[in-house]
């Protein structure tokens, strides 16, 4: 059975990025000494699912890092041509989660990266989340795009783990109950 899974840091007040999309305040924060455990989350993903604006966002940081097959989910993306970089890498879908998951399962995926706030939320209202791992950065930014939005029921978590970093993040491992 293919699982979601989350990997992702936030402002102490819930922010995945300013209103603008910038991320400035989290890496001025990111000490390369530390390892927050990325290597380790990715080893055994099959693939990436990310959204339009963390796609976008990714595109600006230089060199493209994925070595995993990423999907991307967005309606005005979808049937787009990929650029020629990045070729055999991504493909971009209008699918919807559910759909998107099926698909991923179809091709052999079994653990699936999910990125990206909307899409992280979108996810979770489908049930389609085993677990998040939640950076959380010592910062109050005041207003921007929220990791969690509204959900149709309650989503219940269990703390799986607790760790704090010299630089002040302190990252959570919550797995999500049925």
């Amino acid at each position: 059975m293919i699982t979601g899974h989350v990997f992702i840091a936030t402002s102490l007040d819930g922010f995945i990025a300013r209103t603008d999309g910038d991320i400035g305040w989290l890496l001025e924060r990111d000490d390369p000494a530390e390892d927050h455990g990325y290597p380790a989350f990715i080893a055994d993903k099959d693939a990436i699912v990310m959204g339009r604006g963390c796609y976008e966002k990714v595109l600006t940081m230089g060199e493209w890092v994925y070595d995993r097959p990423v999907l991307v989910l967005s309606r005005q993306l979808a049937g787009k041509p990929v650029p020629d970089n990045l070729q055999g890498k991504v493909r971009f879908s209008d699918s919807t989660p559910a759909q998107a998951m099926a698909q991923l399962e179809a091709a052999g995926a079994r653990r699936v990266y999910v990125d990206g706030g909307r899409l992280v939320q979108s996810f979770l209202r489908d049930g389609l989340i085993a677990d998040l791992v939640i950076t959380t950065v010592p910062v109050l930014i005041g207003a921007g795009r929220p990791l969690f939005g509204a959900l149709p029921r309650d989503v219940s978590l269990a703390l799986e783990s607790s760790r704090r970093f010299p630089s002040g993040l302190v990252q959570s491992t919550y797995r999500v109950l049925a």
